[in-house]
């Protein structure tokens, strides 16, 4: 299901955050967000799985205006990844993490039928936790936690992924083996990345923000080219495919004086 959002304004304490931010997710594509610290990245998501209101501006997904649905039908459609965001997680084993994920589907007195269990047991599978389905979630590694918390938003079984730097401190083959999930899935994904080869690895399209403004969107070739990456991130590189398909960056050794800085041939 595509997510679009539509000329977001989101002001915090009287300070403009985001600033006529638009674009658009297709479905089943992955869309990477990228810009420098304080661009705005992790307030857009916000706006996306209701955390927080736009001051203007509409995010739909598919044709409903997210903010006009009730939180239950808005969960069943997305599905938010934050940061080791386990939430209250004392004394709960894996499998009761990832069945958290079917909490939207229930009324108020609702409890697990067959096809909860049967999500859940698929969604364990898919993410590769099942080794460890009885395990306490506090006792696993970073890496680990990351896929329970993955699976419990598959169990969702949304229509959007939102994912803020999922991958943060986790090893590089992690890293990988936790993006081509999230492809296999084929669910729709907007995803926070710092990390930009990575993001040129394996998104299909991204958007760049900086200072609250969407300064270039598309395909990543089109995106990261030397201007930007010396006018947005400070550095000196370029972006190529090679032959096996996969983008890579090739940055110089030494960042420019200040970002905005003219690039040289």
């Amino acid at each position: 299901m595509d997510l679009t959002l539509d000329r977001l304004h989101v002001t915090l304490e009287h300070r403009a955050i985001l600033r006529d931010v638009s674009l658009t997710a297709r479905r089943g594509d992955v869309v990477g967000l990228v810009g420098p610290n304080g661009s705005g990245k992790s307030t857009l998501l916000r706006t996306v799985y209701r955390s927080l209101r736009p001051a203007e501006g509409v995010v739909r997904v598919g044709d409903d205006d997210v903010w006009r649905l009730s939180p239950r039908a808005a969960a069943r459609r997305t599905a938010a990844v934050l940061q080791d965001a386990g939430g209250n997680t004392t004394g709960l084993t894996v499998a009761e993490i990832v069945a958290l994920g079917r909490a939207p589907h229930h009324g108020l007195l609702g409890r697990d039928g067959s096809e909860d269990r049967d999500t859940v047991s698929e969604a364990i599978d898919r993410c590769g936790v099942r080794p460890f389905a009885d395990r306490d979630y506090a006792s696993l590694s970073g890496g680990e936690r990351q896929r329970v918390l993955l699976a419990r938003a598959l169990a969702q079984q949304p229509r959007l992924l939102v994912l803020d730097e999922l991958t943060n401190h986790l090893d590089i083959r992690a890293r990988f083996e936790l993006m081509d999930l999230i492809r296999a899935t084929g669910v729709t994904t907007l995803a926070v990345l710092h990390d930009l080869d990575l993001a040129a690895r394996l998104c299909d399209h991204l958007v760049v923000l900086n200072e609250g403004a969407v300064v270039a969107a598309g395909p990543v070739l089109e995106v990261l080219t030397p201007d930007l990456m010396a006018g947005v991130f400070g550095v000196r590189a370029t972006t190529e495919r090679h032959a096996d398909g996969v983008a890579r960056i090739t940055y110089a050794a030494r960042p420019l004086a200040h970002p905005g800085a003219a690039t040289t041939s």
